[in-house]
């Protein structure tokens, strides 16, 4: 008998007010008996405030309505532990998370979508997962409820049936295809609950805390992050999906009551926009009431891309010297770390997961050992690590050089009158890549006040001035030498990504950039130091500041240059096993102390493992 489960022998316990057993839905329970009046979701689109009582009411009522319009092949597969996937068409809200919860709740897989997506688009994501439904959004909210009364915390029970298996598939998420075309990224059931909970105490998450959203979440950000780490915790989730408003944002904030928040660059950058722009001209009692409302956000996060450090800088000023929190990771193995690190504490193990229908691309995400290649390009400096960005897209390879674009569009942000700036590569048939930068130009005080003092044109920049003024920021060779300025905000994907691949050939075609008038070409005379001619040369004045900088980088390196040099070709390796040291944030901030140190290599192919010598991909 010792081999014998209690649940071959007795009938399986479930029903409509039977939650699986699994520790999600042990929590939700659990958080709706501790305190049956505290609000949990708030939508502010929607007008509504639910209680975790409401929230388990509508899931239970919502799963009976959804298991009705399943075909009784599916209901089967499910019950047999069988992956059933049902995609969710809405957007961030009470109802996303009352459909979500459902489909979890019956035991299938859930893949949330982007109701902006071209329908097109959309059949793609729902014929690729094989999805037996697809949830639509935008019902009215007193529809969840339909089929059935409200139903009390006392009602709901846990079953007692096997407790779900953990790694059984939990949800699908889409890529954003920043490395190449979307693919569906399986997370299992585990990742719901260990890595938010995981999450949630690295941040001190709390019932106390309220975070406001408004993130997409069809994406690992919205949900790992956003999402499952506050309803677990008892937190309130406050809503407002639609197309961000910084003004709303601010005055959000400054109302007071949110302690938690997380965002993308994108955002950040709008937020600081606003700030310049709006908030500064108003009068001194009004400016401090909304810095008080953002240094009253307990953490404030950044994810999905690298925050360049000229925003980074700014909210640290704005905050006290409290700094965003910055996260890396990614679709398929989540949060990897977060920085600024506290303990420089391991990286605990994660799982190995695979791309929904698709072996080729699973096996090709893995090396021969099995660790997960990121496809970024990464050095080790001492005990710091550096990211230089995307393998395929922002490392541009010109004249013999790999130039991190990154540090590029960095020192390009500094600028007092550049708003937003990315930078690609350009095929070049003699050196490779041209570096291209594409900018839209800041109008603010702080920016019209520099083109008063250097007597230039607002409306204007020219790719001569824009390289003299990174002169003393940027090695030669890494100076831009196509540009384009933009009119309004640069295009981005729905989860704020600028997609390289796609805005790069757009904007400066390859062959036809140079008929195009909108775009400056920069071509210097002769010879160039570090032995960069052509597209990448110096002016005789361009090549005395180099030299002047080489000097006094040789200066102060002398005695620092052994110790960090030798650790600049080894591999970053970190995720899952990592032991590492606290990492910097880009040239300069891993203690080296000084912006124009040269690296000896731009780094290895970022992949997750625990070994120094790992081959160069």
């Amino acid at each position: 008998m010792a081999d014998l489960d209690r649940t071959e022998v007795v009938p399986p316990h479930q029903g409509d007010l039977v939650l699986p057993a699994d520790p999600l839905f042990t929590r939700l329970l659990t958080n709706a008996y501790k305190s049956r009046s505290r609000v949990v979701i708030r939508d502010v689109n929607a007008n509504v405030e639910k209680t975790a009582a409401d929230l388990l009411s509508d899931v239970v009522n919502f799963r009976r309505v959804l298991k009705a319009a399943l075909s009784k092949e599916a209901i089967e597969q499910i019950s047999r532990g069988k992956e059933v996937i049902i995609s969710i068409l809405a957007p961030g809200g009470y109802e996303f998370a009352v459909g979500i919860l459902a489909v979890l709740a019956l035991g299938a897989v859930a893949s949330p979508l982007s109701p902006l997506v071209p329908v097109k688009e959309a059949a793609y994501y729902v014929n690729h997962a094989r999805s037996v439904a697809v949830i639509m959004g935008s019902m009215p909210i007193h529809r969840y409820s339909k089929g059935g009364a409200k139903v009390s915390p006392d009602s709901i029970k846990i079953s007692s049936n096997k407790y779900v298996d953990p790694n059984a598939a939990g949800f699908v998420i889409f890529t954003s295809g920043t490395t190449g075309p979307p693919k569906a990224a399986v997370l299992r059931r585990a990742a719901i609950t260990d890595g938010a909970l995981s999450f949630g105490q690295q941040i001190g998450l709390t019932q106390d805390d309220t975070s406001l959203h408004l993130l997409p979440v069809h994406h690992a950000t919205g949900l790992w992050v956003g999402f499952f780490p506050l309803i677990q915790a008892g937190a309130c989730l406050e809503f407002k999906s639609g197309s961000f408003d910084p003004e709303w944002t601010w005055n959000r904030f400054r109302r007071g009551g949110i302690t938690v928040f997380s965002a993308v660059p994108t955002i950040w950058m709008r937020l600081m926009r606003y700030w310049n722009e709006q908030i500064l001209k108003l009068p001194t009692s009004e400016i401090d009431a909304y810095r008080s409302g953002i240094n009253k956000v307990r953490v404030c996060m950044c994810g999905t891309s690298a925050l360049p450090q000229p925003i980074d800088d700014f909210w640290a000023r704005l905050r006290n010297g409290r700094r965003i929190v910055l996260r890396y990771g990614s679709s398929e193995a989540g949060v990897v770390f977060n920085m600024p690190f506290e303990n420089n504490a391991d990286v605990p193990d994660g799982s190995v997961g695979e791309y929904l229908y698709d072996p080729v691309a699973t096996r090709k995400a893995h090396n021969e050992q099995g660790w997960y290649k990121t496809g970024d390009i990464a050095r080790r400096e001492g005990r710091f690590y550096f990211i230089a960005g995307r393998e395929n897209v922002d490392i541009l390879k010109s004249g013999g050089y790999k130039i991190s674009a990154l540090d590029v569009e960095r020192e390009l942000l500094s600028l007092p009158y550049i708003g937003e700036a990315v930078v690609v590569g350009v095929p070049d048939d003699e050196f490779g890549q041209r570096v291209a930068a594409v900018v839209t130009l800041r109008q603010d005080e702080q920016a019209q006040a520099f083109y008063r003092q250097h007597n230039r044109d607002c409306t204007k920049l020219d790719i001569d001035h824009l390289r003299a003024d990174l002169r003393n920021r940027l090695a030669g060779y890494k100076l831009p030498t196509l540009l384009r300025i933009h009119q309004g905000e640069i295009p981005k994907s729905a989860t704020g990504k600028v997609q390289k691949k796609i805005l790069g050939p757009q904007l400066f075609p390859p062959d036809k950039y140079v008929q195009d008038s909108d775009v400056q070409i920069w071509s210097g005379p002769g010879y160039a130091s570090l032995h960069i001619q052509g597209p990448n040369a110096l002016s005789a004045e361009e090549q005395r500041a180099e030299r002047e900088a080489l000097d006094s980088i040789t200066r102060w390196a002398s005695d620092q240059i052994v110790e960090i040099f030798p650790h600049a070709q080894h591999s970053l390796s970190m995720g899952l096993g990592l032991s590492q040291g606290q990492p910097g944030a880009g040239t300069g901030a891993g203690g080296t102390g000084h912006p124009h140190i040269p690296s000896k290599s731009a780094g290895k192919q970022l992949e997750y493992g625990c070994d120094d010598n790992v081959r160069d991909e």
